[in-house]
């Protein structure tokens, strides 16, 4: 399949593919609004998360647009879950640490959490944030210090700072230098993206 696309297209599919963080995810409970949804899988996209984890028992399933997201939703897998327990079970199962937004007094500061390790960072729904379940569950609570009379920014926003940070320190160590996959995962995998 590699042999239909152009040198130039197959080199960005290549460099891609082999900086994409297997070992930091996403997870959207409830979130409300599509357009956020989307807004939060342009910024997977950009820092190399593989994968975003829908988490809906209240709300309806989002519907992603290819607009709003500028078709990151076309390079960003997705995966559903009904039940906070089978979805934290399963990453905990494979070694995720699971790191949720909240607003609350024995949160830790986002600049204080190492997500350099496997990491799923939880974001709530735009007016309830994340549920008294997750809060529970989770491994760690964080916040992000803001200096504003006005504590709470849209959930895009949040995820895009939470993840840039994520980047940053994966970068300063080096972690989009090498792939996560093995050589034989890489191959597969570029080719599947030529197909797309």
């Amino acid at each position: 399949m590699q042999k239909f696309k152009t040198e130039k297209r197959l080199n960005k599919i290549r460099k891609v593919v082999k900086q994409r963080q297997h070992s930091l995810k996403v997870v959207l409970e409830d979130i409300h609004d599509p357009h956020n949804v989307s807004a939060i899988y342009r910024t997977c996209d950009s820092v190399g998360v593989v994968q975003a984890t829908l988490l809906y028992n209240k709300e309806k399933f989002p519907k992603i647009s290819r607009v709003s997201s500028s078709s990151a939703n076309k390079w960003v897998e997705s995966e559903r879950y009904e039940s906070t327990k089978d979805c934290f079970n399963a990453l905990q199962k494979n070694g995720f640490k699971i790191y949720a937004s909240k607003i609350d007094e024995h949160a830790k500061n986002l600049y204080e959490l190492d997500l350099t390790e496997k990491v799923a960072i939880v974001m709530g729904n735009e007016h309830r944030g994340i549920s008294d379940e997750v809060a529970e569950l989770a491994d760690e609570i964080f916040y992000i210090p803001m200096r504003g009379m006005i504590q709470s920014l849209n959930v895009s926003v949040a995820a895009a700072v939470t993840l840039y940070e994520a980047q940053r320190q994966r970068a300063e160590k080096g972690m989009y230098e090498t792939s996560e996959l093995s050589d034989d995962e890489l191959e597969k995998k570029i080719d599947k993206w030529c197909e797309k």
